[in-house]
């Protein structure tokens, strides 16, 4: 049984054995190919998590209205990608072994791919959706296999051709966008298609991925990588308690926040109150 964290997220300290959802946290950005710092967020989100109120006035309901759990940060080690990727896929699988749902707050994009690791042990039939500004389907970045570049490419590699549903993606080599043409579902800019991905899921395991570059850097400056022409929070929040509400969410993460790009501090609040409104919806399943 996994132990509380000392300083938990807004809401997310109920017991253990009481709660559907478990949070974890992955501080992990040694392969960043811009600009790091997403190791911090996770800490950083625990903190200015109370800046916000357990109430959403979209969803009517409190994050107290349902058991969630924090169990903190794994310590990982910041000169091993393999290394610390297996050791987020043990903390997933743990999770998933007691009937839970894994949330994974990142931390670089390649920390998702060991979540799925461990969701697809447990789901052979797994599907992943995926929000983000960048494809991430290179197949190495400067030769390196293991990278935030190439996460959804890897995770292909276990899920398959027609399982990985893309949306907000606008930025990408043309290779990228060339190989992912009848492999992976991609959706350009915005959410357009989401509610024929979400009818073409229903009843399937899903793994949902948020990279929070899928919004406009005027609302969420704070990221390794910003990409103008990004999303805005509403359409990103309508979207994400869309799938949280719709899909059968087997996990979920989200991933990218670098705090101290962000001087003020919005971007944070962005990221927990996004994470607020997952929570929510998710625990309505």
């Amino acid at each position: 049984m996994l132990k509380k964290n000392v300083e938990t997220f807004l809401g997310c300290d109920a017991e253990y054995t009481e709660a559907k959802i478990v949070l974890f946290g992955a501080p992990f950005d040694s392969t960043t190919s811009f600009r790091p710092g997403a190791r911090f967020a996770s800490a950083a989100m625990r903190r200015e998590s109370y800046g916000l109120e357990l109430y959403s006035p979209y969803q009517d309901r409190e994050l107290t209205d349902a058991p969630l759990f924090d169990s903190g940060d794994i310590e990982l080690c910041f000169g091993d990608s393999a290394r610390a990727l297996d050791d987020i896929r043990v903390r997933a699988a743990h999770i998933l072994a007691d009937g839970k749902l894994p949330f994974l707050i990142g931390g670089e994009h390649l920390v998702t791919l060991g979540a799925v690791r461990a969701a697809a042990e447990r789901y052979p039939d797994l599907h992943i959706l995926h929000f983000d500004a960048h494809a991430d389907l290179r197949d190495d970045y400067l030769g390196a296999p293991l990278s935030h570049a190439c996460v959804l490419r890897r995770c292909h590699e276990i899920v398959g051709d027609g399982r990985i549903f893309q949306f907000g993606i606008r930025s990408g080599d043309k290779s990228e966008f060339e190989w992912g043409k009848g492999k992976v579902r991609t959706h350009l800019f915005d959410f357009a298609g989401l509610d024929e991905a979400l009818c073409a899921l229903e009843g399937k395991p899903v793994y949902l991925t948020v990279d929070l570059d899928v919004l406009d850097p005027s609302v969420f400056p704070g990221t390794g990588t910003p990409e103008p022409g990004g999303v805005s929070f509403d359409a990103l929040r309508r979207a994400l308690q869309a799938c949280c509400e719709r899909a059968r969410i087997v996990g979920a993460d989200v991933v990218e926040l670098s705090p101290h790009y962000d001087a003020s501090g919005a971007s944070t609040a962005v990221a927990c109150k996004i994470v607020r409104e997952m929570l929510i919806a998710l625990s309505k399943q």
